[in-house]
């Protein structure tokens, strides 16, 4: 099963590549690597989820920002291979949760990320990882994800 046909059976629509909000690039591959820029909660020039988590906002809708941050992950690499299937591996997820001082459940919050990775890609979704609270990120997005990506 290709990685276009997971999903159409997840019913999972990824939305447009996001441009770039400043002077980088959203994608640069280096060898067989796909270094992508942080994806926040913009979906067609949209926020989806902004807020602190710990004050405004809950683990669940946390955990939904970042599964949106994965899915917009996934447009740019497509944008940039022209197609998922070229994906070897997803190598690397940082993960940086708008929160609260203290907030200690930034892990938590990822796994939004990291299981929409493996349900899509199944092992090759599998991949290390960073979860980090900080106290602040652009747009007051809840969540922004940066990734790389081992490609063939």
């Amino acid at each position: 099963m290709t990685t276009d046909e997971r999903l159409k059976e997840l019913g999972i629509e990824l939305p447009a590549a996001p441009a770039p909000a400043g002077n980088y690039v959203p994608a640069y591959q280096s060898g067989n690597l796909l270094f992508l820029s942080g994806a926040i909660c913009l979906v067609d020039g949209e926020m989806t989820h902004t807020g602190k988590v710990g004050e405004s906002r809950d683990l669940a809708y946390a955990q939904e920002a970042a599964r949106v941050c994965a899915l917009n992950l996934l447009a740019l690499a497509k944008s940039a291979l022209g197609d998922l299937d070229r994906i070897r591996q997803v190598v690397n997820l940082s993960g940086f949760v708008n929160a609260v001082p203290g907030f200690a459940d930034s892990p938590a919050v990822i796994n939004g990320a990291s299981d929409i990775m493996v349900e899509i890609l199944g092992d090759r979704g599998r991949h290390t990882r960073a979860a980090v609270a900080v106290t602040g990120l652009p747009k007051d997005s809840t969540v922004e994800i940066t990734a790389v990506f081992e490609v063939v």
